[in-house]
C-alpha cells in the first residue's frame, strides 16, 4: 500500500469514497463539478492542506482504496506548534475490516509528527459509532464537544 498526496486524476475516486460510506461507488459515475475542481485546486496550492490517498499499488483498475484530508494549523497553544486536523477519512466499503483504516491513520499521524505537529485532532459525526470505536482504538480520546454553524 502506498500513501501519497492525491492528484487531480484521483479526484473522482476520492469523491466516490465520500459519496457513500456503505457501498462502493464507481468513480466514473461521479460528477466532478467546478466547485470540486476549485476546492481541490485550492487544497493542492496550500502547503497547510493535503488530501492523501491510500493506493493499492497491485490494483490496475481502481487503486484508490482510502482517503483523508489533513490540515495543518498554526497556533499559539502547545508552544507555538502546529496541530493536524484530519477529516473525511474513508476506506472503500469492500476493503474494510482488514486493517487498512489503521494503516491510513497511522501513516497520517506519522506525517503530522514528522512535520512537528504537537497534536492530531479529528471530528466525527455523532452517528458514526463504529468510527468512534475505531478512533478510540487508535488512542484518540474524546476531549471536547464540537459545534458547527451552517452558513
Amino acid at each position: 500500500m502506498l500513501l501519497r498526496p492525491a492528484t487531480r486524476a484521483d479526484l473522482p475516486a476520492v469523491l466516490a469514497l465520500l459519496a457513500d460510506e456503505e457501498r462502493v461507488v464507481d468513480p466514473a459515475s461521479v460528477t466532478v463539478t467546478p466547485a470540486y475542481e476549485r476546492a481541490f485546486a485550492d487544497i493542492e496550492a496550500d502547503a497547510r492542506n493535503e488530501v492523501l490517498v491510500l493506493v493499492d499499488d497491485t490494483d490496475d483498475g481502481d487503486p484508490v482504496i482510502g482517503c483523508l484530508q489533513a490540515t495543518y494549523i498554526p497556533g499559539l497553544g502547545k508552544g507555538g506548534a502546529e496541530r493536524a486536523l484530519i477529516e473525511a477519512v474513508r476506506i472503500r466499503a469492500d476493503r474494510r475490516g482488514g486493517g487498512l483504516g489503521r494503516e491510513l491513520m497511522s501513516r497520517a499521524v506519522e506525517r503530522a509528527r514528522s512535520r512537528g505537529c504537537a497534536l492530531v485532532q479529528l471530528t466525527s459525526n455523532k452517528s458514526r459509532t463504529d468510527a468512534h470505536r475505531f478512533y478510540a482504538s487508535l488512542g484518540f480520546a474524546r476531549s471536547h464537544d464540537g459545534f458547527k454553524l451552517a452558513l
